[in-house]
């Protein structure tokens, strides 16, 4: 059972009780957070090539307010879907990677022209679902998502995928 659904299953006050839990984990593990090898390089190559970024996870926005600040000071995201999305359930659904779609204005190819890049199933599966194409930022935790069926390529750290869309992105089994 995913933790979201569960946590959303629970009557109150129990509901709103593990909420605050979750909060509580995940303010805590924002402290320890780390830039992912290559993230400065990838957000200079798609800012200088004018690419719009969003962002869609299943964190509250303590972590993504803090990850901003932190690591990407200046940089523009938009939108930022946060598990709060008032429009539909969090990740794997595709309703937040599809917002996103909507707010660019691309509601004729939906998420066709999105890339979706993240590091766990929920992820590829929203990615896959909502039509984009998808990359894994591949891991030891996560080595074993590089053959599922929603993840289109996997690379190593986040710069790699400079040179993949420099000779245009190509997903597995295209």
């Amino acid at each position: 059972t995913d933790i979201l659904d569960h946590i959303r299953s629970l009557p109150q006050p129990a509901q709103d009780e593990a909420q605050m839990a979750i909060r509580a984990i995940e303010s805590a593990a924002m402290v320890q957070q780390e830039a992912q090898p290559g993230l400065h390089e990838l957000i200079s190559y798609l800012e200088r090539r004018g690419v719009r970024m969003g962002l869609c996870t299943r964190n509250f926005d303590a972590p993504v307010t803090h990850l901003l600040q932190t690591f990407l000071p200046g940089k523009t995201f938009f939108p930022i879907v946060t598990r709060d999305f008032s429009s539909g359930p969090p990740k794997p659904d595709p309703a937040g990677i599809l917002h996103i779609a909507d707010a660019w204005g691309l509601e004729e190819d939906g998420a066709a022209s999105l890339i979706m890049v993240g590091d766990s199933v929920d992820d590829m599966v929203a990615g896959y679902r909502a039509g984009a194409a998808t990359v894994l930022l591949s891991s030891e935790d996560n080595q074993g998502l590089e053959g599922h069926e929603c993840t289109g390529v996997a690379v190593g750290r986040l710069d790699d995928l400079v040179g993949m869309l420099e000779r245009g992105l190509v997903e597995r089994g295209s």
